[in-house]
């Protein structure tokens, strides 16, 4: 094989990744505005009102904003909550929730997306609401 064509070949592929890495750079920083929206707006409001139905219903939760992000802990465990993040993980950053439950000595820890195939600034209410009731099982069924 010729040096010209591996050189032009290296060159393309350097070409190439430093415009995938600008374009995941841009996409990243657009969902980082719109994450933060989506948290002020619309998952804040609705797990303010399921935090207080929780109580109404005995099971105590607590709300809290930890370094800007959202947190619904169980005031029972320390270790059993539900929290918002941004998980830029995969091709396209989504609203996702890390959900860890407590049972005996074992801890499971699992990051599951809001509403999957969903852009972050597409999320509503009900998507939020749907989510946490379903994160919020292995609580309720105790």
């Amino acid at each position: 094989m010729e040096v010209s064509q591996v050189n032009k070949r290296v060159q393309i592929a350097i070409e190439q990744a430093r415009g995938r890495a600008q374009t995941r750079r841009h996409a990243a920083a657009s969902a980082d505005k719109a994450y933060a929206l989506f948290l002020e707006t619309v998952a804040t409001p609705v797990t303010r009102q399921v935090a207080n139905a929780l109580k109404v219903a005995g099971i105590a939760f607590t709300l809290g904003t930890p370094g800007g992000g959202l947190r619904l802990a169980a005031d029972r465990g320390r270790d059993d909550f539900i929290e918002f993040v941004l998980d830029a993980s995969g091709d396209v950053p989504q609203a996702a929730g890390r959900v860890s439950v407590t049972r005996g000595s074992r801890t499971i820890d699992q990051v599951v997306p809001i509403k999957p195939g969903t852009a972050i600034e597409d999320l509503a209410d009900e998507d939020v609401l749907d989510f946490l009731v379903r994160a919020l099982e292995p609580w309720l069924e105790r």
